[in-house]
């Protein structure tokens, strides 16, 4: 069983913001396979099916982006996964451009409150992520105004071509191919 979560706020005022990318690449894999992200368990939206060949829950917390981690804990539990080996968490970077990828096999939160949280109620900062970048924050800008707000066309552009590749990595990292997902996706985009 492999849990793999993205990270948002629920509710239509934060649908399609930059700190919802997780929720938007669950979108993206629940239609690509099929699996409804419809069950209301553990504090989040789910829905269970197969990816490359292993069973997996996608999952859509719904305890505000802050408190992700009450809601991973308890399918943690409930399922009894390693979260090192079992669980795969999908979020916004603002330290990335638009659309990029980086993919981490452990790591501090970074100042992301949502994986703060996570790594709090885990104990243990050991658990692969993908994160997705948003684009830095403008100079005067309030960082949660931010990161709440919505892409510009040129960027919803350039983040549904980071979305595919947020696919890709997932299928790869489910297969077991971490270290290549990291190979394949840490490049910068080279500018066409």
């Amino acid at each position: 069983m492999f849990i793999i979560a993205g990270l948002g706020n629920p509710t239509k005022e934060y649908e399609r913001t930059r700190h919802n990318v997780g929720f938007d690449v669950i979108d993206r894999l629940s239609e690509k396979y099929n699996i409804a992200v419809d069950a209301k368990k553990h504090r989040a939206l789910i829905g269970k099916g197969m990816i490359a060949g292993r069973k997996v829950i996608l999952a859509k917390p719904q305890t505000y982006m802050n408190l992700s981690g009450e809601s991973l804990r308890t399918m943690a539990d409930y399922y009894k996964i390693d979260p090192q080996e079992e669980l795969l968490v999908i979020y916004d970077d603002i330290s990335l451009d638009v659309g990029q990828l980086r993919i981490r096999e452990k790591g501090s939160a970074g100042g992301h409150n949502g994986i703060k949280n996570i790594i709090a109620n885990l104990g243990t900062q050991v658990f692969p992520r993908i994160k997705i970048g948003v684009g830095e924050k403008p100079r005067g800008y309030d960082l949660a105004d931010y990161v709440l707000g919505h892409f510009s066309k040129a960027e919803r552009e350039l983040m549904e071509e980071g979305y595919g590749r947020a696919v890709q990595a997932v299928e790869m990292i489910v297969s077991g191919e971490t270290a290549e997902a990291m190979n394949e996706f840490n490049r910068k985009k080279k500018e066409a």
